[in-house]
């Protein structure tokens, strides 16, 4: 089935409207200049033709006058007998005189003459035999004289017909004109609207070939412009995306593979020497345990993730002593910061009023930006914990003196997959799953940094119940 085009759409339905509307336009307006031509003409011969009778009622009432006598004379020396005839007509309904001398055909039609006998002033608009078109007027004479019983004027309407066509070319021409001009500029506007959407069309079976190399250009400062621009946004959203994905892929392949190697290496030791040794069985049970509670942390950041995406992620809510899920968390890594030299400081209330949430979720939020903290962190930096409430919320703050995060990463960094520095261990979604669960508590969790080398603060705020 053949495509229907803007353009052709355009042509078919909203030309075919406006020819049609200037024809009737055109009509109209020839129409009514015929009919102020007719009737100025109508009304010229009516005028002349009352003259000619008001003369002959002078004639009839002078018993001294030849009234026949008169009314050849008058025919005799009309004045404009080159442009207008005038003719005298008997009582028996015969034309007998006219100011031209030749009589007409006696099977010559006069509607003018019979409407005037009856209605006292008739006028017809027709052909003669031989086809010219003709306006004649007549007027009874009854009773001035019992011979005559009417006259008649008849004008050829040639040249006004004339002048009535220049106006119908005129008309037309500037119909014409007005239909060329609306054909130009519609199709030039048709134009600047299909060759963007080709473009945009060829540009997004691009995109969806996954090459988001691109851009539309567009010089157009209207809808179509804005269209152009978010769907050149889209492609460097998507183009990021496609970036942060593929580095994610590569920092889970990196981050996978190295406890696997770890696992791997240190079971191949202890199948070859580890019972020997109690030591070295002993370091390599532990590695291989660490590793294996690594890799467990990372596919369940992952299953989390996927069930966010899919919306099967759900809350198992119930009243929660947020103190005892920040405590576990803070022990958690208590020992892990003391071996790489890093100072926790705690500061814990006595008490905080209930949350109603999911206790386990909060606690892998609490662990996720501790450990955060403590991974971005070198020797001899502090991390500093502390809770505390306010106006019906719980605030959970945790600052380190870190490496701290860029000013052009701050906005970024609880994007899915987006990893702010590259040189630490992780996956890249752990914050966009924490904000997600802090978000579903109906909290909200901000980070802030001063810059690069200067630490970083989270602070999660929490309504409580």
């Amino acid at each position: 089935m053949a495509k229907k085009s803007i353009t052709k759409r355009w042509i078919f339905n909203n030309l075919g409207v406006i020819i049609l509307a200037l024809l009737v336009i055109e009509m109209i307006v020839i129409y009514a200049v015929q009919s102020y031509y007719y009737n100025s003409a109508k009304q010229y011969l009516v005028s002349k033709i009352n003259a000619v009778t008001s003369v002959l009622s002078i004639h009839s009432q002078d018993s001294s006058a030849n009234f026949s006598s008169e009314m050849r004379n008058m025919l005799e020396t009309f004045n404009e007998k080159d442009k207008i005839e005038l003719m005298a007509i008997n009582s028996k309904g015969r034309v007998v005189l006219t100011s031209s001398g030749f009589s007409p055909d006696e099977d010559s039609v006069m509607p003018d003459y019979e409407q005037a006998m009856e209605e006292g002033e008739g006028s017809y608009i027709g052909r003669l035999t031989g086809g010219e078109k003709i306006l004649a007027v007549s007027v009874p004479l009854s009773p001035f004289n019992s011979e005559y019983s009417s006259v008649r004027m008849v004008t050829s309407l040639t040249e006004i017909d004339n002048t009535i066509q220049g106006y119908i070319m005129f008309i037309t021409a500037v119909c014409m004109a007005i239909i060329l001009i609306i054909v130009v500029t519609g199709l030039y506007f048709a134009g600047s609207i299909v060759k963007p959407i080709r473009q945009i069309s060829g540009i997004t079976r691009k995109f969806a070939m996954g090459d988001f190399s691109v851009r539309i250009e567009s010089n157009n400062d209207d809808e179509i412009g804005d269209l152009c621009t978010a769907i050149n946004h889209m492609a460097d959203e998507l183009s990021s995306a496609e970036a942060m994905k593929n580095e994610f892929i590569s920092s889970v392949s990196h981050e996978l593979r190295t406890p696997l190697t770890a696992i791997k290496g240190w079971a191949e030791t202890l199948m070859v020497d580890g019972g020997e040794n109690p030591d070295t069985m002993k370091k390599g049970v532990g590695v291989i345990v660490n590793e294996t509670e690594r890799l467990s942390q990372m596919v369940e950041e992952l299953l989390d993730f996927s069930r966010m995406q899919n919306g099967h992620f759900t809350l198992q809510n119930a009243n929660m002593d947020i103190l005892a899920e920040l405590g576990d968390a803070v022990l958690i890594y208590s020992d892990k910061a003391r071996r790489e030299n890093i100072s926790i400081i705690y500061d814990e209330p006595e008490m905080l009023p209930f949350v109603f949430g999911d206790k386990n979720r909060i606690r892998q939020v609490f662990i996720n930006i501790i450990d955060n903290a403590v991974k971005y962190s070198s020797s001899g930096d502090t991390v500093t914990i502390k809770a505390r409430s306010k106006d019906n919320k719980i605030i959970v703050t945790v600052v380190d003196t870190g490496c701290g995060i860029k000013e052009s990463d701050l906005a970024k960094v609880k994007t899915k997959f987006y990893k702010a520095n590259h040189t630490r261990r992780g996956s890249g979604i752990g914050l966009a799953v924490a904000d997600e669960i802090i978000a579903m508590h109906g909290g909200t969790m901000d980070i802030s940094s001063a810059g690069e080398g200067k630490g970083t603060q989270v602070k999660i705020t929490l309504p409580t119940k």
